[in-house]
């Protein structure tokens, strides 16, 4: 080596004949005065000339030198290197003339010494940096100065915000999983210089590895370990107490077991801290390093603090999960355990529950059989997102599956829910859509309590709102005394589908109900014609969104049309002056008459229907209820059934030549085969049958 380039003073570095020569001369006599080297880099050849008291403040034998910047680098702590490296970049880039640094420098004999650096840049004339010249100095004695204090204090500021921020990003985990993601992806662990982590959670009486690194470091055997065993997790459980490894000899030395199979990893140091939780062990988390030897007091300080932080965001989480696991049971428990096939109809349903929140709540469907091959459908939502929301849902889930069974009409249905949700002594309300359908003829009579409307897929994939008119949420109409639910009836054409679903499938921040609603409309025309495919679809664009609401999605689609010889019901309740149930009523019939096959006899049988109903709203108080049938036995036999609450019984009136009324019973009996009156205890029944002949099952 040259003298120029480790000379054996300062002087070594003076050309007068080199650009800048006067600031090299300055540097030289100042450097020839205090306890300090110099040094000058050469940007374009990058190398660098370090005099000998230069290279007395790294502690290098001048033999070791050979000129290039990376020589001095294991003298330098890799924190303090990267740090370097970012500052001199940054000058080079920003323009600027000068720069100026502490930062410490391992000796040979381990120590650590702060040092001092001050360089000026010289650039030619375009601007670029050529030549670097400067000073370095043993900074050791300047701790107490203010600019060595501020210093300090800037990075246990930086280490402290370090975990500050780490703690924040943690009080956002809510799982197990989510610890460990963020563990693994926090800036956080890079900050600290630590290339991995391992953590091990406590499970009766065992410390369970959930999380090894880095790649490729799992260590067979060790996936579950006992607590008295000599590994440096166990120890840590076993005495509450951090256990920091400054080298690897004090790893292999003090871990001879578990050495051999990371010793290929390149691990310099490690520090494993015990999670402690309610002054009781958790688990165990250990930082893995390979380029750090040693750690200092606060470097301590802030991993216990770490530790700490993760400790009561693990404590957080598990609860978080076993009341989740709980809160989920119930509800499954709560929703069906099968859903029940219905000849005439295929059926889909899906349940995804939130992904922010509680992640529990009362969203529900059913599907419910019903006599003469109808079929009850519920989509519904109890207020809340919690057990509470649960435990509700499934007493009105049964409740409703009960008054269902029991052949109430859609309305009564509806009514009689509310007051047992009124009479529940809870102060949750729910939102409810049933619908009655029969899949021979189409018929649909739907019920709505404050629930979105659904949905009607045509056979062409196109998708509308289906129009529902609707009452106030179940238990709150109860307890307002407005228990009428007008029940809407529209007809099915085979192969359409109705979609009954709960909001927390449309609404999403910034968005009306009724913009999510032709959102989920053109999601399901571009959907899979597939109905369980369909419903997938739906749960993924749901998965994908997330949200703070759960979503319970019910899909019923009638199949072609079929003609079952008997079984067949329709149920419609008219209420006086209610022409829009009146209505609906006679596109009941019609609907029958044609779906079971009595075509040849439509105009007679709509004809009777039509006349029995309008003498019990006119003659009676109260609304009807109209029964259509198909019975059993050799022949069948399509029954009306018309029933009030009155008990006079209807007789025949000569209506006179020039009367308007009173030829009723004549048309009935007339055009009907078979008619009678059937007393009921709160009023009667009157009834007509016809003959309808034998139809082929498609």
């Amino acid at each position: 080596m040259d003298a120029g380039r480790a000379g054996a003073g300062p002087a070594g570095l003076c050309r007068c004949d080199t650009p800048g020569a006067a600031d090299c001369c300055f540097l030289a006599r100042y450097a020839a005065e205090f306890r300090m080297g110099t040094f000058d880099w050469d940007l374009d050849t990058g190398l660098l000339d370090v005099d000998a008291g230069a290279l007395a403040v790294f502690d290098m034998d001048p033999a070791d030198f050979d000129g290039r910047p990376t020589s001095l680098g294991p003298r330098v702590t890799p924190d303090e290197g990267r740090r370097l490296d970012a500052m001199v970049t940054q000058a080079l880039k920003d323009g600027s003339t000068h720069y100026g640094a502490y930062f410490r420098v391992r000796r040979r004999d381990g120590q650590l010494r702060w040092t001092h650096t001050q360089g000026i840049i010289r650039r030619d004339e375009t601007g670029r940096p050529r030549r670097i010249i400067g000073i370095v100095r043993d900074a050791a004695r300047e701790l107490a100065d203010s600019a060595a204090r501020l210093g300090l204090d800037e990075e246990r500021r930086r280490r402290t915000s370090v975990v500050e921020s780490t703690t924040a990003a943690l009080a956002h985990a809510r799982t197990v999983q989510d610890i460990i993601d963020l563990l693994n992806d926090s800036h956080g662990l890079a900050h600290f210089g630590a290339t991995s982590l391992v953590m091990g959670l406590m499970e009766s009486g065992r410390i369970h590895l959930v999380a090894e690194g880095p790649q490729g470091a799992f260590v067979p055997g060790t996936r579950f370990t006992r607590v008295d065993e000599e590994y440096p997790m166990s120890e840590v459980v076993r005495t509450l107490t951090p256990r920091f490894i400054e080298s690897a000899e004090e790893f292999a030395e003090s871990y001879p077991v578990l050495w051999p199979h990371i010793s290929g990893l390149g691990i310099t140091a490690a520090a494993y801290l015990p999670l402690i939780a309610q002054a009781r062990p958790i688990g165990a988390l250990g930082l893995l390093y390979s380029d750090k030897n040693g750690f200092t007091d606060d470097e301590r300080n802030v991993l216990v603090a770490l530790g700490s932080s993760i400790a009561q965001s693990l404590q957080r989480a598990m609860l978080f999960e076993q009341e989740h696991d709980l809160a989920e049971g119930l509800q499954q428990a709560m929703l069906p355990r099968r859903i029940p096939d219905v000849p005439g109809a295929h059926i889909a349903v899906r349940y995804r529950s939130a992904r922010l929140g509680q992640d529990i709540g009362g969203d529900w469907y059913d599907i419910i059989p019903l006599p003469g091959g109808r079929v009850g459908a519920v989509i519904g939502d109890v207020q809340g997102h919690d057990t509470h929301a649960a435990a509700v849902m499934g007493q009105l889930r049964i409740v409703l599956r009960a008054y269902a069974a029991e052949g109430h009409t859609p309305a009564t249905v509806m009514a009689r829910a509310s007051v047992f949700l009124h009479e529940l002594d809870t102060d949750r309300f729910a939102t409810c859509t049933y619908v009655e359908a029969d899949p021979t003829t189409g018929v649909v009579q739907a019920v709505r309590a404050g629930h979105v409307e659904p949905l009607l897929q045509d056979t062409d994939g196109s998708c509308r709102r289906l129009p529902v008119e609707g009452g106030l949420p179940l238990g709150l109409s109860a307890e307002f005394g407005r228990l009428d639910y007008p029940v809407t009836t529209r007809e099915m054409d085979p192969g359409q589908t109705l979609l009954l679903y709960t909001d927390g499938l449309v609404e999403r921040p910034g968005v009306d109900l009724d913009e999510g609603a032709m959102w989920l409309s053109a999601l399901v025309r571009r959907g899979p014609r597939d109905l369980q495919e369909l419903a997938d679809h739906l749960c993924e664009e749901v998965d994908d969104r997330g949200g703070d609401d759960d979503v319970a999605i019910l899909l019923l689609r009638r199949k072609g049309a079929y003609f079952p010889q008997t079984g067949g019901r329709l149920q419609q309740h008219v209420a006086q002056n209610d022409p829009e149930a009146l209505s609906s009523a006679r596109h009941m019939v019609r609907a029958a008459v044609r779906a079971w096959g009595a075509r040849e006899r439509a105009d007679e049988i709509e004809l009777v229907a039509d006349e029995l109903i309008t003498n019990a709203l006119m003659h009676t108080d109260g609304g009807a209820i109209v029964t259509l049938r198909m019975l059993a036995g050799p022949e069948r036999r399509l029954r009306v059934e018309v029933e009030d609450r009155s008990s006079a019984l209807p007789r025949r009136r000569e209506a006179g030549d020039s009367g308007v009324s009173g030829r009723g019973l004549l048309l009935v009996d007339r055009l009907a085969d078979v008619w009678g009156v059937d007393s009921r205890g709160s009023g009667k029944c009157v009834w007509c049958e016809f003959m309808v002949p034998n139809q082929s099952v498609n």
